[in-house]
């Protein structure tokens, strides 16, 4: 996933450093009319899993950035992608070749070790959509409606901070962590408001996704098992996210909003 924060890192590394390149001058007025608006976002997600993955997780928070274009038709599309992160975690048979009889797991040096069990994963997604106005008083504010097809993955992290387990380490670990991927679809319905000013710029909605996914282990270490079942994932919930757009000016200059 380290291309992800790479991805990220730069999307905020242009936001911070746009000041550089901004122009003294009055900015458009977009109720006036439609606007061309290329645009970053940063969103945040609360999500409900459901079928397989409720199996496994409970509810997660996703964090991300997104690059898209608005037309002056209104046509919605670009690119998204998430990070996914929670503590709910039900797996039957996790680690049960490691514990004693007391639900215990004992370190190699024979200490009690508390074993920390999280979910972790990503999603990125090729998006496409429509912003229709409402009323007649903001032309490019409106219902948000768009899909996308993408890449959906998902795993257990199991963190031990002080004691050494040898089984739980390096390559090891890939016989628990239970690591999964898939095609997913990803559906959103919601307002998308875009102002004047600079900090008034968000959409807010909800969101579903149905993620196609399998296994990408070859063997469960502590139940001995293969799982290659075809899975199907899916999520439910609500995204809230902050626009910061870009506007072309006259030559080369360009001032964000």
């Amino acid at each position: 996933m380290q291309w992800y924060f790479n991805m990220f890192k730069l999307a905020l590394l242009v936001v911070f450093t746009s000041g550089l390149v901004i122009h003294a001058g009055a900015q458009r007025n977009v109720r006036d009319s439609l606007v061309f608006s290329p645009h970053f976002s940063f969103h945040y997600g609360l999500q409900i899993p459901g079928a397989d993955l409720a199996e496994r997780f409970g509810v997660n928070n996703a964090v991300g950035t997104s690059f898209h274009i608005k037309t002056r038709k209104n046509v919605y599309f670009g690119a998204e992608g998430s990070f996914m992160f929670g503590n709910d975690v039900t797996e039957p048979g996790l680690m049960s070749n490691l514990l004693t009889s007391d639900n215990e797991v004992i370190s190699n040096f024979g200490q009690i070790s508390e074993i920390i069990v999280m979910q972790r994963g990503f999603m990125v997604t090729l998006i496409g959509g429509k912003v229709i106005p409402v009323g007649k008083s903001n032309p490019n504010s409106g219902i948000l409606l768009k899909g996308g097809v993408g890449f959906f993955q998902h795993k257990i992290r199991l963190e031990n901070q002080v004691h050494e387990i040898t089984q739980l380490q390096d390559e090891y670990l890939k016989g628990y962590d239970r690591l999964t991927n898939g095609i997913v679809f990803s559906q959103f319905a919601g307002y998308f408001y875009m102002g004047n000013n600079r900090f008034t710029n968000f959409y807010i909605g909800a969101e579903a996704f149905q993620g196609f996914t399998r296994s990408r282990r070859d063997w469960n270490f502590d139940t001995q098992t293969r799982d290659d079942d075809l899975r199907t994932d899916l999520l439910l919930g609500l995204r809230v996210g902050w626009v910061i757009h870009i506007y072309r000016r006259t030559g080369r200059d360009f001032y964000y909003n």
